[in-house]
């Protein structure tokens, strides 16, 4: 099954979880788009899911992303039949950017602060240095802070990883020939660590900040999610969000970390 249509049916089994309010569910729904004409063309769509519910036994969490975006890219061109060679440069519109992941957390709560929790995590991602990602493990979580203002919660445990290394373009021989080179899937056990946490500035005003760390022998993934949400009406919100995402272990010439500044409209359903 094609991941369009993956997304396209999980979000669609999402939607009646937002609509039962009355269970005890609750989430929320945020989007930003931006696009320019003129001396530049690009766009870029940004979206995510998250829904959760908590009560005297358990603490589940499931969300959805997607990340995608076009621009101009810029590229030299070397004609070699021309004496001297010459170079030009040429421009063309194309996806940059092509990112969707999901996830699910459900945790049995032992006592008021203590539970234990299993989690999935999985990424296609067209740009990083997998082609995909995907996480299972079970850990202790606690729950080290909780009043009116602020909430801190801390989760770790071990876990298993199946990935999937990008695709690489390798040159040789004489004349030099270009071929791709395909990875095998391959497998490794991580440890997970997981640190939330949600701090009130006002009735309106919010910061959160997620730290999530899966370690293994082939690599370390590191994502740190920022977002500071100001309300504007009970449902509706404005959100600034800063993510940080890092691969410790990459093919030559690609970047380790990648950086995403959004702004976003939020609707809240349910609570």
């Amino acid at each position: 099954m094609h991941r369009h249509t993956v997304l396209a049916a999980a979000v669609a089994a999402f939607i009646p979880i937002a609509a039962s309010a009355d269970d005890g569910w609750s989430g929320s729904g945020e989007a930003g788009f931006a696009a320019s004409r003129g001396n530049a063309k690009s766009e870029n769509l940004n979206a995510k899911l998250q829904f959760k519910k908590e009560d005297d036994r358990w603490k589940d969490v499931f969300y959805l992303t997607a990340l995608r975006s076009k621009g101009e890219v810029k590229s030299t061109v070397v004609d070699n039949s021309a004496t001297p060679p010459t170079t030009r440069t040429m421009s063309s519109y194309e996806l940059t950017a092509n990112r969707y992941e999901g996830g699910a957390s459900a945790g049995f709560k032992l006592d008021e602060r203590s539970y234990i929790v299993g989690a999935l995590r999985y990424e296609n991602d067209d740009f990083s240095p997998f082609d995909y990602q995907a996480v299972a493990s079970i850990g202790y979580g606690y729950t080290a802070l909780k009043n009116q203002a602020d909430e801190l919660s801390f989760e770790i445990g071990p876990g298993y990883r199946r990935y999937r290394a990008a695709d690489t373009l390798v040159t040789s021989g004489n004349p030099p020939v270009t071929v791709t080179q395909t990875h095998d899937s391959q497998g490794d056990v991580v440890g997970r660590g997981l640190m939330a946490y949600k701090h009130d500035f006002t009735d309106t005003t919010s910061l959160v900040d997620t730290l999530l760390v899966e370690a293994g022998a082939d690599n370390t993934f590191l994502q740190n999610d920022a977002g500071l949400q100001v309300a504007m009406s009970k449902k509706l919100a404005l959100k600034l969000g800063y993510q940080v995402r890092h691969n410790s272990d990459v093919a030559p010439g690609i970047k380790t970390t990648d950086e995403l500044v959004t702004t976003n409209l939020v609707y809240n359903f349910g609570e």
